[in-house]
């Protein structure tokens, strides 16, 4: 594969990470896009060039995608802080990278939305990133969304009930889904940038329950599973008031995670990374 010139934004999140330094391995000429330069070098991350920017910011965007053959966007939030909402980041600060990318002629942007994203609208998150999508593919660049599965980073939260002693699930915990690991869905992201699909759906190499998953996190503390089923009609409860009583900068995770939840979230399988060496990792910290 020839070696390209590679604009990465969101270096530092939890795909992020994985994504630079599958491009250096693969050797392309890497451009990483920060706000924190101090969190680049904490994470061991090596880029050929360094810009230090807000993605909100047009006036420091200027002339960021210079001599750049593709851009590749994680930028995301999943909690709305600092005064900035979705529609802040997700899709106006991807809009901004994505005017700049138009004026330097750049090949190819891809894009990391979420599984079924485009079937929740009408959640904030998704509103957001679908929004930008949208703008994506009227934008006349080739283009690639990727649509993962969760992260394995999501589940995480159950391996951490389950050291705290018990795991809690909405419903009878049997709907399913198939997480992918950072290293893997890395790989996935890199193969956009020569295929001609615009469009990609992937999730990880096993399909559990979220019983099975709660069950594998308990195994690998080795502890005897205590599981408690709260019926669904507290989640579609809490749903309905939430937008009412809590902040909309705190309901927007409840509302993605508690809606998610309660759906089966199956993609084709991809990669090796299985959760049961996920968790093994996680409780040897």
């Amino acid at each position: 594969m020839k070696s390209k010139n590679i604009l990465l934004a969101g270096a530092t999140g939890y795909l992020g990470n994985f994504i630079a330094r599958e491009l250096k391995s693969q050797g392309h000429h890497l451009t990483v896009l920060v706000r924190n330069e101090k969190k680049l070098s904490t994470l061991g991350i090596e880029a050929d060039k360094i810009i230090n920017a807000q993605i909100t910011s047009k006036s420091e965007l200027v002339n960021c995608c210079m001599n750049i053959d593709v851009v590749i966007s994680t930028v995301g939030i999943t909690r709305q802080k600092d005064g900035l909402s979705y529609m802040d980041v997700d899709y106006q600060g991807n809009k901004n990278l994505l005017e700049e990318a138009k004026k330097s002629s750049v090949q190819k942007f891809i894009y990391v939305s979420a599984l079924n994203g485009d079937q929740l609208r009408n959640l904030k998150i998704f509103e957001a990133k679908e929004k930008f999508v949208d703008e994506l593919k009227q934008s006349g660049l080739e283009y690639c969304v990727v649509r993962p599965n969760g992260f394995f980073s999501d589940i995480s939260e159950l391996f951490y009930m389950a050291k705290s002693g018990r795991v809690y699930l909405f419903g009878d915990g049997n709907l399913k889904s198939n997480p992918i690991h950072g290293e893997d869905l890395a790989k996935v992201c890199l193969d956009g940038i020569d295929n001609s699909e615009q469009e990609i759906i992937v999730g990880g190499p096993e399909i559990l329950s979220q019983k099975e998953i709660a069950c594998i996190a308990f195994e690998a503390i080795d502890k005897i599973p205590k599981i408690t089923f709260i019926p669904d009609w507290v989640r579609k409860t809490v749903l309905f008031f939430g937008k009412f009583f809590i902040p909309s900068k705190t309901f927007g995770p409840i509302e993605f995670f508690m809606t998610v939840l309660a759906k089966e979230m199956i993609a084709p399988k991809y990669g090796t990374h299985i959760i049961k060496d996920f968790f093994k990792k996680l409780a040897k910290g």
